[in-house]
């Protein structure tokens, strides 16, 4: 029983404390109102409690400081010297502390901090930009770090919190990660202009069994080159791959040297990038974003929500 009445005695000690430095803040907030004002009644008008509560507030202050702050009379209120020198000490001070709690509140909603994204190349042109001008007018203050991986996986890098969010054609493997599919576009035959084919003349992928390709590796195990590797087995022939890449602006860059075609998701048909030609095929692939299961951070679920928004205009 003892111990109970101290460890009560020591909370409400904590709590008077806590309390006492509360309204030693709403004391400040109050002295410098009325230093602006210099009127009672309008100063309380202006903090929105009574008058006679605005002078025990100040009074209470003056007590605790030990420190006459105005010269009262019938007619006028007039700080002293010490209410001048603590006015203007403590002016720029509580503009300062309104600043940090300004900042702290935007933190705790989300609106300010960094994140940082991966993506693939295919959505560098249509997707990104998008959701980049989204996110910068709804989170104008939030700092975005864009990456595209190359050896290191997205998995590996959202692991390690080398990575907040990731969008990728894949979705994730690890229990520790969650995935949604935002939405799903055509594949399409990527060839240079000066091809023979085009949209209209085209009949499928037999028209160019014999040509030279430029693909990423089809021994990846991903479900982007899994996808790929159907699209062959389905017309029943295996590419003349002649340039392996990853990188799909290099694809294209190529293509339109004529080096070679390749298969590429439709969306880099927004790189407008001259001499390519894009021919939509009757397959589709995905693109997932992926982020740590258990990531309760606010800036996260603004960004996924920014993310959904966006993915809603492609669908």
């Amino acid at each position: 029983m003892r111990a109970d009445v101290h460890k009560n005695a020591n909370i409400g000690l904590t709590n008077a404390k806590n309390k006492s430095q509360e309204m030693e803040l709403q004391q400040i907030k109050y002295f410098l109102a009325l230093a602006q004002e210099l009127h009672f009644w309008h100063t309380a008008e202006r903090m929105f409690i009574t008058q006679s509560a605005l002078s025990r507030q100040i009074k209470a202050l003056e007590d605790e400081l030990g420190v006459r702050l105005f010269e009262r009379s019938k007619r006028s209120v007039k700080l002293t010297d010490a209410g001048a020198f603590l006015r203007n000490q403590w002016l720029p001070l509580l503009d300062e502390i309104n600043r940090i709690h300004l900042q702290a509140k935007k933190i705790h909603e989300g609106a300010f901090g960094s994140v940082r994204i991966g993506y693939p190349g295919s959505i560098a042109y249509s997707f990104m930009p998008r959701l980049l001008t989204s996110i910068s007018l709804a989170l104008p203050e939030l700092k975005v770090e864009l990456v595209e991986p190359t050896d290191i996986s997205f998995e590996q890098l959202l692991l390690n919190y080398q990575m907040d969010i990731a969008f990728r054609r894949d979705p994730a493997e690890n229990a520790s990660l969650q995935s949604t599919c935002l939405y799903s576009e055509p594949f399409a035959l990527v060839v240079p202009t000066s091809h023979r084919l085009n949209e209209q003349s085209f009949t499928g992928l037999q028209d160019v069994r014999d040509e030279k390709f430029i693909l990423s590796s089809l021994t990846q195990t991903t479900f982007y080159t899994s996808s790929l590797r159907q699209i062959f087995e389905d017309h029943d022939f295996s590419p003349n791959v002649y340039i392996e890449t990853d990188f799909g602006a290099m694809v294209l860059g190529l293509v339109s040297k004529g080096l070679g075609i390749s298969i590429l998701p439709y969306s880099y048909s927004f790189s407008a990038l001259p001499d390519v030609r894009f021919i939509a095929l009757p397959y589709k692939v995905n693109l997932y974003v992926t982020w740590r299961r258990e990531d309760k951070s606010p800036v996260l679920r603004n960004i996924l929500q920014q993310v959904q928004d966006t993915a809603s205009e492609f669908v």
